[in-house]
């Protein structure tokens, strides 16, 4: 079809006379060399003076994420972070979460029908933040995991003399063994040989449970000392992170695609772990594991060829923030320092959450949600429920937006547990609103997320078809034209009105019903004229 049947059909929609007239002389001079480029830009511009800017697919904006949706002592600190490093806040809203659930996953979960209820959600949450080299992301992550470095250090200074007086029993019990060992090899008779059996049972249930100073968080681990470190403390680990190896690792680029995906699985879920090898074994009832992550974007798109990092659902865990990035736009002569006070808090609040933290595990104690809140989460439950089916605004992420309301019940829990602390019975209705508030938010920059690694299909689709039209300068097509020339993408119509339609709500194109006597309409695609506006 040739540009001039295209503005014929365009006239047709647009009713023919002055629009009709500026549309072709907009066709013509697109056609015309490029030094009338100048002039083709202005008659196109005047033709989209009333279209609104497109939306192009993958690039979706997303809203800001606000420090007030923290508990006030946090949300001071995260504010301040924010100011002091000149970051988005959402970086520190995202970091300061994955902190929150460091000091209590494993400790409590939460009940949405109420605590007497076998649905529950533990308390680990993995947030990943994308932001450009030199966002200050390692700045932000400092700050806010400052009070646990420090409270690990309090702990080994506490627990020196203990753990030197437990490694000298472990010691001389083991040397003992391995004496009484040679005894027995060197025994007799049958009668002093099983004497120094029972000696030697005798010394190893007797042997002093190793002490070790606690960990709170790593950084760069492998799948493997992952859960190694979950067993050596209290089935409970944080990844807190502006590297991207943890993240590789987790896709399997440096495996051939073939992680072992099961320590993360089960350590987000609290599913019970077992590991038997040759090697090494690992038994954990109720894993707890948390990541705090602040990568650059160009990381998510590496793992985009990694499927089994979306089919195994491990991608749809994280929740993702995707803030605009403010390098080039920070004044460099301002400098704000955190106010002492603030910090002060931050951390005595920090470990106050930490008090009380029992070096075995325990079993976790539940909270319910109260009424008022519980009818809170279901609304939400229910709003994301009717989004996700087919044609749905949700349908194409749906395997992280099923997640979404567990999400936000795990995040009302540990906001609750921020505000009034250990003792908290239930969840109320204020932090339950929060975390709603929150993941509503999030729900854009999922979509941003996704599309980046590729993994939205429709937006590839919808890609594909802005691509081709703009090379070939299809200000206006038929759906027919379209799956014409994509034949090979397009071998469904039903594929194609989904790319269709994904334009469309992005302002990228509308879609029109053109009247045929004694047919069918034909449907027809006008593309948003400031797609073809050349870029100075």
């Amino acid at each position: 079809m040739s540009e001039l049947s295209d503005f014929n059909d365009l006239a047709r929609v647009a009713g023919g006379g002055a629009v009709a007239a500026t549309i072709g002389a907009a066709i013509a001079t697109h056609q015309a060399p490029h030094g009338n480029a100048t002039a083709r830009d202005a008659e196109v511009r005047q033709i989209g003076e009333n279209w609104p800017d497109p939306i192009l697919p993958g690039k979706v904006p997303v809203p800001e994420i606000p420090v007030d949706v923290l508990p006030t002592w946090v949300k001071d600190m995260a504010g301040a972070v924010a100011q002091s490093t000149q970051t988005p806040p959402a970086l520190a809203v995202m970091v300061a979460l994955s902190v929150l659930a460091t000091c209590l996953h494993r400790r409590f979960e939460v009940a949405p029908w109420g605590e007497d209820d076998d649905y529950t959600e533990p308390l680990s949450l993995w947030t990943l933040t994308a932001l450009p080299s030199g966002s200050r992301k390692t700045a932000v992550i400092g700050a806010m995991a400052a009070p646990l470095v420090h409270w690990e250090k309090l702990e080994r200074d506490r627990l020196r003399p203990e753990i030197a007086r437990n490694h000298a029993a472990r010691l001389v019990a083991k040397k003992r063994i391995e004496k009484l060992t040679k005894d027995a090899v060197n025994a007799e008779n049958d009668q002093d040989r099983e004497r120094i059996r029972k000696l030697i049972e005798e010394e190893e249930s007797n042997m002093p449970a190793d002490i070790r100073a606690p960990r709170l968080f790593t950084g760069d681990v492998t799948a493997e000392r992952l859960q190694a470190l979950l067993v050596e403390h209290a089935e409970r680990m944080a990844v807190l992170s502006d590297e991207a190896g943890i993240f590789l690792i987790m896709a399997g680029m440096y495996s051939g695609g073939m992680a072992s995906l099961d320590v993360f699985l089960q350590g987000h879920a609290g599913m019970p772990m077992r590991v038997d090898r040759a090697d090494r074994c690992a038994h954990v009832d109720r894993p707890a594991l948390t990541f705090g992550l602040a990568l650059q974007p160009g990381v998510l798109a590496d793992v985009a060829s990694s499927r089994r990092f979306r089919d195994s659902g491990l991608l749809a865990r994280f929740l993702f923030a995707m803030p605009d990035s403010n390098v080039g736009q920070r004044d460099v002569r301002r400098r704000w320092s955190i106010p002492s006070y603030v910090q002060k808090e931050y951390e005595a609040r920090l470990h106050g959450l930490l008090d009380g933290r029992q070096l075995v595990a325990s079993k976790p104690r539940v909270l319910g949600l109260t009424e008022p809140a519980r009818e809170a989460w279901l609304d939400f439950a229910d709003e994301i429920e009717k989004q996700q089916g087919e044609r749905g605004a949700m349908e194409s992420i749906a395997d992280w937006s099923s997640k979404l309301p567990g999400a936000a019940a795990r995040i009302a829990a540990l906001l609750e547990l921020a505000e009034s602390g250990p003792s908290a019975e239930s969840v109320s209705l204020e932090a339950t609103e929060k975390a709603v508030k929150l993941c509503r938010l999030l729900i854009d920059h999922a979509h941003a997320a996704f599309g980046l690694l590729g993994a939205d299909a429709t937006d590839t689709d919808a890609t594909a078809i802005v691509k081709w039209a703009q090379d070939g300068a299809h200000l206006s097509f038929s759906r027919r034209q379209c799956q014409k020339a994509m034949e090979g993408r397009f071998r469904s119509v039903e594929r194609l009105e989904k790319a269709l339609e994904r334009l469309a709500q992005s302002d990228v194109a509308r879609i029109d019903k053109v009247p045929n006597k004694g047919a069918p309409p034909t449907t027809m695609i006008r593309m948003n004229p400031k797609l073809f506006v050349e870029k100075g």
